[in-house]
């Protein structure tokens, strides 16, 4: 009786098993399929027509870019230099330095002779107290303002930059991104070059600039990275990027913009509240509301996504502070969902109830709890004898060889389109990658997307977490 049971159970399982590894593979199929009609559709509409013309125009949109600053002395200096190079006539650089320890203020001080000016602050501000507001006395620099406030967290300084910004758009950067010159340029067109829908946020490719060289605050030459950790990132970010958010940016159901280069139309972001300060996955939050605030209203709109290589940054190449990371966006991933849970298969918000946040609650939250409970499923049916070893090995070589194949595709899909990586050594190792990735980077991920999940389950205070970089500075 006990061995018919386990029978049962075992083919519930398995069907279970089966049935969910056929649904990610015919997905994966179809977002492969989507992204590349949607790269192959972004490159003909824009293979024609001059930026430079809307970045000469007087006319042109403003902007403002919002750098939060956290104890970046080190390269704060070169960061500023980077973004005050960029090709647009209308914008202003706005960083917020969120309490800072050490001499981040000091030496923006001193690098672009900075003073403190008068401004009135509103009397029911929200975020932590403004102890200053400073601008250049050279003209050079007239771009730049640089807000001094307590420290609150990098969501509570990007709303303190939107707060006091007067630009219709604002873009959410990381200080210690690099932003490519043009990058402005075309954010600036695909905020209007929609003239059926409101394009209410633009997000782009996250490219990795570890051990690339970097002078004066520009990409001069695109390398390979060095650390095995930060290559592995890099296959990763290419399938995300290059595939996943192409293919959901195709059916206008995109629910994620990176909060290392992201924009937005400040009235709508304004209208939602900014971001919210309760939530270490900000960047996803933001999406979530502004949707949802457009979908209320049944006002038409769109949230764009940019494939150029237009924001390059530095990637975890230490295992703890990978795991942390990773760790953070767990907790991150699972706050937004429980927060817009009442979305879940609700036909009011079309593909986003229906596609989109199904796809986030069963792949990017359930997948790696049901990976790592399944290896001790697995281990508990050998203790009993009760596993079935050709169906076990039949449907391992099938995730494994599917994974590499899916991997491949992403490369190879980058080098026609963008070909970052010239040499043909580069492709291979980045192949090689992809062979080893499912056995060995992997667990690393599931492991702290359950350590994530854990903490937040069990109520564990966590925060950000160290995010220590070594800066372009020393990439040079």
């Amino acid at each position: 009786m006990d061995s018919e049971f386990f029978q049962v159970v075992l083919n519930y399982i398995n069907v279970i098993f089966f049935t969910f590894t056929v649904v990610l593979f015919s997905m994966f199929t179809l977002m492969g399929y989507l992204s590349t009609r949607n790269s192959i559709h972004y490159r003909n509409k824009n293979s024609f027509g001059d930026l430079s013309k809307v970045m000469a125009s007087p006319l042109a949109p403003s902007i403002t870019i919002i750098a939060p600053a956290y104890n970046e002395g080190l390269t704060i200096v070169e960061n500023i230099r980077s973004l005050l190079s960029l090709r647009y006539v209308n914008y202003e650089v706005m960083v917020v330095n969120d309490g800072s320890k050490d001499d981040t203020l000091q030496k923006m001080i001193e690098a672009y002779d900075l003073v403190k000016v008068p401004r009135e602050i509103d009397p029911e501000w929200k975020s932590k107290p403004i102890r200053g507001i400073y601008r250049s006395k050279h003209r050079s620099f007239s771009k730049l303002t640089v807000v001094d406030k307590e420290n609150g967290g990098k969501s509570d300084a990007l709303n303190t930059g939107m707060a006091l910004s007067s630009n219709q758009y604002v873009g959410c950067i990381d200080v210690d991104c690099l932003l490519l010159p043009d990058a402005l340029l075309h954010v600036v067109k695909s905020f209007y070059q929609r003239s059926e829908k409101r394009v209410i946020a633009v997000g782009g490719v996250i490219r990795v600039a570890n051990s690339c060289v970097i002078q004066g605050g520009r990409l001069e030459e695109i390398r390979l990275p060095k650390n095995w950790l930060a290559r592995f990132q890099l296959l990763e970010y290419t399938r995300s990027f290059i595939l996943g958010r192409m293919a959901w940016g195709r059916i206008d159901s995109l629910l994620i913009i990176s909060g290392a280069f992201g924009f937005f139309d400040r009235e709508i972001a304004n209208a939602v509240g900014g971001y919210d300060t309760n939530t270490v996955g900000e960047d996803m939050e933001i999406v979530f509301r502004m949707r949802r605030y457009m979908h209320d209203r049944k006002m038409p709109y769109t949230v764009e996504y940019i494939p150029d290589s237009l924001c390059w940054t530095e990637v975890p190449e230490d295992l703890k502070i990978l795991v942390n990371q990773r760790d953070r966006w767990a907790r991150g991933n699972l706050e937004t969902l429980k927060t817009h849970r009442d979305m879940f298969f609700n036909s009011k918000y079309g593909r986003l109830g229906l596609i989109s946040y199904p796809y986030w609650f069963f792949y990017e939250w359930m997948a790696p709890l049901l990976e790592f409970f399944g290896l001790f499923t697995i281990i508990i049916f050998y203790y009993l004898g009760i596993l079935n070893f050709d169906f076990f090995l039949a449907i391992t070589a099938a995730v494994y060889m599917y994974s590499i194949m899916f991997s491949f595709y992403a490369i190879l899909w980058d080098v026609y389109s963008y070909n970052e990586y010239k040499k043909t050594k580069d492709i291979l190792i980045l192949m090689f990658c992809a062979i080893i990735e499912p056995i060995t980077f992997h667990p690393i991920v599931v492991w702290a997307a359950v350590r994530g999940n854990y903490k937040k389950l069990f109520k564990i205070k966590s925060g950000w977490g160290s995010q220590v970089r070594k800066g372009f500075a020393k990439a040079t």
